[in-house]
């Protein structure tokens, strides 16, 4: 009977240790880029460049608004983004649901300077 009893605790002890090993694996969270502006929590994806460096020196957190579709990523690393607040960049960063943790910050060409560029007489 006590072989019995110590070969099921065995088992139950092997089960338990392999579900932790799986459960710790989850999937990791993969690298992308995102071209978007740097904007502050407060004003969201309406994005104004004095403003979010108003807001990001008062401690306002700061966020990426994606070009693409407006979506609104927070940064998890502050101090990565927080000299580019208000600027039209390209950040390289690992998403975690939602959440950045920006790795490379490079500052595109402001969308409003190119239409200014456009206009005939200038």
């Amino acid at each position: 009977m006590k072989k019995i009893a110590f070969a099921v605790f065995a088992m139950a002890l092997m089960a338990s240790l392999s579900f932790a090993k799986t459960k710790d694996a989850a999937p990791k969270a993969k690298q992308e880029k995102i071209n978007g502006w740097i904007s502050d929590a407060k004003c969201g994806a309406k994005v104004n460049a004095d403003c979010a460096k108003k807001c990001a020196d008062a401690g306002e957190k700061l966020i990426v608004v994606s070009d693409k579709d407006k979506k609104i990523y927070q940064v998890e690393n502050q101090d990565a983004v927080k000299e580019h607040a208000g600027h039209h960049v390209r950040v390289t960063a690992t998403d975690d649901n939602g959440t950045l943790h920006v790795e490379k910050v490079d500052m595109l060409k402001n969308q409003t300077m190119k239409a200014e560029k456009a206009k005939p007489g200038m």
